[in-house]
């Protein structure tokens, strides 16, 4: 058996925690306190997206023993030892700072630092995948499995957006006061002076008291729960009984995961007052939370494995897979993929993010270009329904919009005409032609198609849960969730994915079109 492998993917789980641990426990980066929070936020979800890409890899090789032993026997030929050279240096330019910066300066001082933090990050991720196996072995890997690899990827990549919506739960009196209660019940068995004041989200021990904020608050646990169900039912979609596994397990999840975090808030509270304030605090930081969920929700997963109540038998394996450039099922992944990253690199680079869409824009375009055969082949075909439906979508997202903030469109106002003129021309493009497609692509073509198994508690659940995640991308999560479920409707109605695509993309032209006579791009 290759060992490499294990010790490889050890030591990069080792290096992600000690880079958590330096940054946040040790010196405690606050991006509120630093000169660039926009850019700093977008690189602490960046490590967060890093460890739920971790895991969500760890459950693929878990459910797919093939991917498993193929990766183990590519990676038995290393590659070259230049890349962990690349991968060290990576390692020294993110810690290097540290060196030169105290502590108490690392908030004030934090720009270059980041400027540090981006280029060894880069360095390091590719330096050590490279030194795992060569770039040739990659791509083997990923066309042996038709990037059902990637698939997992940009589901991970959602899994941060999901907490950051499940968060205004912590304002739901109910559900803070059963924690607040559990937990001062859980304290009461080991200390006698106990504080808690729900209303104010405070709550402590023995003089230790802290207030509990909702990015603080364990809700990062629903939604790893959620997300990695999610991820194992697409994995297992062929052998999952759907109404069992929704029904009985997600609740009882979530409940093991409630349970988890008011032990977790009363251990941290008992630090606290017993051993340390600072190391209390700093493991209410969601980095602490994200590892010890994370943990729970794969410990759930191997529960959910061992029960055959859960199960059925799989069905016959596929046959030969057409040319990659042709493939429907990468081309409906990557270019959701690079959709993902490039918002991810726009938000760290860009202190108005908005400014950054013609890059994204060009991504997008460059990734559909290169899958053009793929998305020829579907069957488009005018559908006045699927018309209607784009139309009722925009008037519907107009209608409940929030009013505009005008200081999320003065970086955009400030442009010239000329870069003006170039911007509009891109956002409109962008959101009207390039996303519908990349869209639909993944949440109906992709994550719908693969959790329908034809039955009609499947298809529901399909529909559900394609536009759950629908809703997150758009941070309107309710509303974007309810035009979710109105283009699966569109979609399954002839079976047909063009009739999503034109009816989300009337939908956004529409909106782009108000957005552009209001002035507030914020509306999109």
């Amino acid at each position: 058996m290759n060992k490499r492998i294990l010790w490889i993917f050890a030591l990069f789980v080792l290096e992600l925690c000690a880079i958590i641990l330096v940054f946040q426990v040790l010196t405690s980066v606050e991006c509120r306190l630093t000169s660039i929070e926009g850019a700093c936020r977008a690189l602490r979800g960046l490590v967060v997206r890093a460890a739920s890409v971790f895991a969500a890899l760890g459950i693929l090789l878990f459910a797919r023993p093939a991917i498993w032993h193929q990766l183990r026997d590519l990676s038995a030929a290393p590659g070259a030892r230049g890349w962990l050279g690349v991968h060290l240096a990576g390692l020294v330019l993110i810690f290097a700072p540290l060196l030169f910066v105290s502590a108490a300066e690392v908030n004030a001082q934090f720009a270059p630092i980041f400027a540090c933090l981006v280029a060894g990050a880069l360095l390091a991720a590719m330096g050590g995948l490279f030194w795992l196996m060569p770039p040739a072995h990659w791509v083997t890997w990923l066309r042996a499995q038709r990037f059902t690899q990637l698939s997992i990827l940009a589901l991970a990549l959602l899994i941060p957006d999901l907490a950051t919506a499940l968060e205004p739960l912590w304002s739901v009196d109910l559900l803070s006061r059963l924690t607040f209660f559990a937990t001062a019940i859980t304290l009461s068995l080991i200390s006698r002076d106990v504080v808690v004041q729900p209303e104010f989200a405070l709550i402590g021990s023995d003089g230790f008291v802290v207030e509990v904020a909702s990015q603080c608050s364990g809700i990062e646990g629903f939604a790893l729960i959620t997300g990695f169900l999610t991820i194992y039912a697409i994995l297992f979609r062929d052998t999952l009984r759907p109404l069992r596994f929704w029904g009985v397990v997600l609740p009882l999840a979530l409940l093991c995961s409630w349970v988890f975090n008011i032990i977790r808030i009363s251990a941290l509270i008992l630090i606290g007052a017993r051993v340390s304030p600072e190391l209390a605090v700093n493991g209410f930081h969601s980095f602490a939370g994200w590892l010890f969920f994370t943990v729970l929700a794969l410990g759930v997963l191997v529960v959910v494995q061992a029960i055959p109540w859960l199960h059925r038998a799989a069905p016959v394996a596929r046959g030969t897979a057409p040319p990659l450039r042709q493939d429907w099922s990468v081309a409906r992944i990557v270019p959701f993929i690079v959709f993902m990253v490039s918002g991810i690199v726009v938000q760290a680079f860009f202190a108005d993010p908005a400014l950054g869409y013609p890059l994204q824009a060009l991504a997008l375009a460059g990734a559909l270009l290169y899958f053009r055969a793929a998305f020829a082949a579907l069957d488009w075909a005018f559908d006045p329904l699927a018309i209607a439906a784009g139309l009722g979508i925009a008037v519907f997202w107009i209608a409940l919009a929030p009013v505009g903030e005008g200081s999320a469109n003065s970086a955009i106002a400030a442009l010239g005409p000329v870069a003006l003129t170039a911007w509009i021309i891109c956002r409109i493009v962008g959101t009207a032609m390039l996303v519908p497609v990349v869209e639909e692509a993944f949440f109906r073509g992709y994550v719908l198609a693969r959790l329908d198994s034809g039955t009609l508690a499947s298809r529901i659940a399909a529909v559900a849960v394609s536009s759950a995640l629908f809703g997150l991308l758009h941070g309107r999560i309710v509303a974007a969730g309810l035009a979710g479920v109105v283009l699966a409707l569109v979609m399954l109605r002839r079976g047909r994915l063009t009739d999503a695509i034109v009816a989300h993309g009337v939908a956004n032209l529409l909106i782009a079109l108000v957005a552009l006579w209001r002035g507030d791009w914020a509306l999109i």
